[in-house]
């Protein structure tokens, strides 16, 4: 398969880091067709080991990769996560492995065969109480159930360094192109997530497991994959009104849209 021609780097911020671990977010692509929802991917570096969550599609594989060598050394990167199966998380799989042969991919354990058929080599099959994703021993990141929240397996995962949970569609939004990379009005934010949180989370039961699994952890940061970053009093804000949210309808043009 061969990869995409170059494209400009896309923006980049770190949201942390400790001198030993750092987080990276990448997104707000200028590359990007307009006809591709824009998406956010995660670098995550611990003692010169690399981990991309939700490295993205296709589509923005050139401009992420340029991103990624102005911040890092393309041979540490050990590990894909993917929260799930759509396009817009891991189609650029096989990309991935041509660059980094041998790296480790994990996903659900129900995915494995559909991922497969965006080429490269199938990921390992996460079961689904979750596990770790490895990082160093007990700095580990936790891979936490989600399953049914827009996904029938679907993970979250947890830093507990770093405060920060990645939590893949719980919490996207559809934004403009020109919106800040962090929520800045969280009441004027709702009206951009919640069509897609009532028709793209199915139920009500797994939406509020989820909330139960999470809620009670050190967080200081919600890290979606679409959208912006919940932080401070918002990542309350936001669990309070995920909580209170009916979804599974279908109800209003925003939900239409993915």
């Amino acid at each position: 398969m061969n990869a995409p021609k170059s494209a400009p780097a896309m923006a980049h911020k770190v949201l942390f880091d400790d001198g030993t671990r750092r987080w990276t977010v990448f997104g707000r692509d200028p590359a990007k067709p307009t006809a591709v929802i824009d998406t956010n991917q995660y670098l995550v570096q611990h003692a010169g080991r690399a981990l991309l969550l939700d490295p993205g599609g296709t589509e923005i594989f050139p401009s992420y990769l340029a991103s990624l060598t102005e911040v890092m050394d393309i041979g540490t990167l050990d590990v894909l996560f993917a929260s799930h199966q759509d396009p817009d998380i891991i189609s650029s799989l096989p990309y991935w492995q041509a660059l980094r042969p041998g790296i480790e991919v994990y996903a659900s354990w129900l995915w494995t065969g559909f991922i497969a058929h965006f080429g490269g080599k199938p990921p390992s099959g996460v079961p689904d109480e979750g596990g770790t994703l490895p990082l160093g021993g007990s700095r580990d990141l936790r891979m936490i159930p989600a399953h049914y929240c827009h996904s029938s397996g679907n993970f979250s995962v947890y830093d507990p360094v770093a405060r920060i949970l990645f939590s893949g569609d719980i919490g996207a939004a559809l934004l403009p192109a020109d919106a800040p990379l962090f929520v800045a009005d969280f009441a004027r934010h709702i009206q951009h997530m919640e069509g897609f949180h009532r028709r793209w989370m199915p139920s009500n039961a797994a939406k509020d497991a989820w909330i139960a699994r999470v809620r009670n952890l050190p967080i200081d940061m919600v890290c979606p994959q679409h959208g912006a970053i919940f932080r401070g009093a918002d990542v309350g804000r936001f669990f309070d009104w995920l909580s209170g949210l009916e979804v599974g309808s279908a109800q209003g043009s925003a939900a239409q849209a993915h």
